[in-house]
This record gives structure tokens, C-alpha cells and sequence, in this order.
């Protein structure tokens, strides 16, 4: 199989970490795909020209990080990442939604800031900064544990850590103890340590 993915993105980083913990590593090859520079595989697997995208060993092509995980999931080793039924698989899939939702805001924001000053909307940057602090203060009033982990901490997890990278000039984590110290426990695992995006 091969993953297309750029390295700081999280999204990619969701799947990589995926693979790694169901023991897909020997079966999941990562390619490197510029989305900006129109990759053709890229283009040729994904019409949207976004990373991830995983083409599978039957060469079926899947986008989108929640279907890569939902798919490398169900292929890999050990406990399942996402349950397969039940309220459980409901609340994982509740946290990973809002989980993402902050990555979504977030990419927004920092898309606007790389346009012109003068073309930039203040009142959108100012909702969409709104929104991800109300989803980890949400997110903060779970109390998620390391243990059991699922997709909704993973993705939890990589929001957090991308957050201080990507926009270093907030303390996202400093009034959310709890968030911070689930980040902290899963960036010690192998999986997060091997995708970290500062070795982008």
C-alpha cells in the first residue's frame, strides 16, 4: 500500500500513526505528495489533490484521514482503534469529529494568514479561533485516558501537538491540564515520536 501524505500535516500524521500502532508499517509505504505543486499521483488518486490518500493493495484509492483509519484499522493487528458497534463507537467517533473540527478551524486560520494583510477577514479569523477554543474546552471536560486508545484520542492528540506548531503564538494548552497531559503521554509513544511534525 502507499500512503501519499506531506509530513506537517496532520491529517497524515493521524493515518501514519494509525498504520504504526496495527503493525502496518512493513505494509504501508509513505510517499511524499505536493499538493501545491499538483503531484500526479496525488492528482491521479485524490480529484481534490489532498493528502492523505492511501492506495490500497488492491490499487482502490481512499481519501479522506476518518475512512484511511477506519480501513487501516479494521486491515491491522491488536485492539481496534474505532469499535465496530455500539454507543461506543458513537462516543469515539463524537471526540474524533470534534477532535478534527479543531484541525479544520485551524488550517483555515492559517491558510487566511498566508494571504495578503489586506486580504485578510479579521471577523473570520476571530469565529474560527472561537470555535476551536470552545471544542477544547470541550474536549478538556471529557478527562480522555491514554488507555484504551482509539481514533478520538489519536486525533485529540495530533490537534493539540499541531496547534503548538502551527500557531506557537497561543498556549492553546495552558488552561487545560487535562489535554495537555493526554498529549504529553501519547507524543512518549513510538507512533507519535516517528511522526512528530517538527521532523518535517
Amino acid at each position: 500500500m502507499k500512503l501519499l501524505i506531506t509530513a506537517p500535516s496532520p491529517y497524515a500524521r493521524k493515518c501514519r500513526i494509525v498504520a504504526r500502532e496495527k503493525g502496518l508499517g512493513n505494509r504501508v509505504r509513505e510517499i511524499v505528495a505536493d499538493p501545491y505543486a499538483d503531484a500526479p499521483e496525488l492528482v491521479a488518486n485524490n480529484p481534490l489533490v489532498q493528502v492523505p490518500a492511501l492506495i490500497a493493495e488492491d490499487g482502490l484509492p481512499l481519501t479522506d484521514s476518518p475512512l484511511i483509519c477506519e480501513y487501516l484499522d479494521g486491515l491491522g493487528a491488536g485492539p481496534r482503534l474505532l469499535p465496530e458497534t455500539g454507543p461506543e463507537r458513537l462516543r469515539v467517533r463524537r471526540i474524533e469529529t470534534l477532535a478534527s473540527g479543531v484541525l479544520e478551524a485551524g488550517v483555515k486560520l492559517v491558510l487566511e494568514k498566508r494571504r495578503p494583510e489586506s486580504e485578510r477577514s479579521p471577523s473570520w479569523m476571530q469565529r474560527w479561533t472561537a470555535g476551536m477554543e470552545r471544542s477544547l474546552d470541550a474536549l478538556e471536560a471529557l478527562s480522555l485516558e491514554e488507555e484504551p486508545l482509539h481514533l478520538g484520542t489519536i486525533t485529540t492528540a495530533v490537534a493539540a501537538t499541531w496547534l503548538g506548531f502551527r500557531h506557537p503564538d497561543t498556549d492553546w494548552l495552558a488552561t487545560r491540564p487535562r489535554l495537555a497531559a493526554l498529549t504529553a503521554r501519547l507524543e512518549q509513544r513510538e507512533s507519535f515520536r516517528e511522526t512528530h511534525p517538527a521532523q518535517a
